[in-house]
């Protein structure tokens, strides 16, 4: 992992940022999640059931699914407005995405099925031009890719049990510059990577037809990043080019939920859903001797507090099947963020969310099902005081919008 931190500024770590949801996650990873903002665990009928929700693999129709998804992302331009001076003021740029996905669920084999995901869960982009927020985060980009197998089992028609391997890819990007004290300049960059594993596993119950009780667990994987490191500071012999290491965690998600069919026609889901943030206690970039500048020592080899907290997530989904080739579909959940006041930065200007959604999916014919949803994420604006920050950040957001196809084997 290549990194160069710009400064004592460092106090926020770029390796945490998002694309739209809580913390860096991306939760939203099928055109249905999108159409039902992330209320996707309890009712799961398509493909996407082997990331969501494995043990509803059991439920589906006796042939093999594929699916594929693509998404367009675009993250809105961040608003910051300084009490101190207008000097340290910024605007974030505005960001784009295609986020690429791909499921499949295998025919039933003596109530066992196989399931395949590919999905990228958590990412950032992140970038600042302006003087003061650039010594903190010029560019911060985090990207995380998902391979999973998972296997369910049916017990009986009222129960089903699933486990899955998660084989994880992440790469880093992180570069800042800026003046750290008067007439002393520092600068980072970095580039890094790691392979890890994680599990998941999950249980439905369906105490009659028309409902179904889902929990979900997902693991957290430790992101172990390595790589090179390039600081250099003006002050005295200022550079350090060598090996680098820093750890950031992919945290542990709980999920609950519960769904119910009206009239064979409307399901209504409730979830809620549990992320352990609170393992972020710090960021600690590691080398294999301590930096010998006082400098790049303390803008780059003292650990960062993030102390974040657990944060709960709370989402509606409806699906209506219009009994024709169409169905309709629509979610609003809550997103809390889990950042405090006293370590969020220019790095990751999060707040608490409303996400609103909506989608259409189309049967073509026997095999083929396409679909479209569209999210609107809206966050709070956020007023700070800490070490670095004395302002207001403003304007957050993100618009989704998805496109997939299903296809019946």
């Amino acid at each position: 992992m290549k990194k160069s931190i710009a400064g004592a500024a460092v106090i926020a770590l770029a390796v945490s940022g998002t694309a739209y949801g809580s913390g860096y996650r991306i939760p939203e990873q099928s055109v249905n999640a999108v159409a039902k903002a992330g209320a996707n665990v309890a009712y799961t009928r398509g493909a996407d059931a082997a990331y969501y929700n494995p043990a509803n693999m059991s439920w589906m129709e006796d042939r093999g699914f594929l699916e594929g998804n693509a998404e367009w992302v675009r993250l809105k331009s961040i608003s910051y407005a300084d009490r101190r001076t207008s000097s340290f003021n910024g605007e974030s740029d505005k960001e784009d995405f295609v986020l690429p996905t791909f499921f499949a669920v295998s025919p039933d084999y003596h109530n066992f099925r196989i399931g395949f995901s590919y999905g990228i869960p958590d990412g950032l982009s992140k970038e600042w031009r302006q003087p003061f927020p650039k010594t903190v985060a010029n560019e911060f980009t985090l990207k995380v890719f998902e391979f999973g197998v998972s296997g369910s089992y049916k017990i009986n028609e009222m129960f089903s049990l699933a486990a899955g391997i998660r084989t994880i890819y992440a790469d880093a990007t992180v570069r800042s510059s800026g003046m750290v004290a008067p007439g002393v300049t520092a600068s980072r960059d970095m580039d890094g990577n790691t392979w890890e594993v994680g599990y998941n596993l999950a249980a439905s119950a369906r105490p009659i037809p028309a409902m179904n009780l889902s929990v979900t667990y997902r693991s957290k994987v430790d992101l172990d990043l390595e790589g090179d490191a390039y600081l250099a500071t003006s002050a005295g012999p200022g550079v350090y080019n060598g090996p680098g290491a820093v750890s950031v965690p992919q945290p542990a998600v709980l999920s609950l939920a519960g769904s119910y069919t009206f009239f064979d026609q409307l399901t209504v889901e409730l979830e809620y859903e549990r992320t352990f943030w609170s393992k972020y206690d710090d960021l600690d970039f590691t080398y294999p001797a301590p930096l010998a500048n006082p400098v790049l020592n303390m803008a780059f080899d003292q650990p960062k507090s993030k102390n974040w907290d657990d944060s709960d997530t709370y989402r509606i989904g409806l699906t209506y099947d219009m009994k024709n080739a169409f169905t309709l579909m629509a979610g609003f959940s809550y997103d809390k963020t889990p950042i405090p006041d006293s370590t969020l930065s220019f790095d990751l200007p999060d707040s608490d969310a409303y996400i609103y959604s909506v989608g259409v999916r189309y049967q073509a014919n026997e095999h083929l099902n396409l679909g479209i949803g569209y999210l609107y994420d809206d966050k709070d604006d956020r007023s700070v005081v800490n070490n670095l920050i004395n302002g207001e950040f403003s304007g957050s957001g993100a618009h989704v919008v998805a496109l997939g196809l299903t296809y019946k084997l």
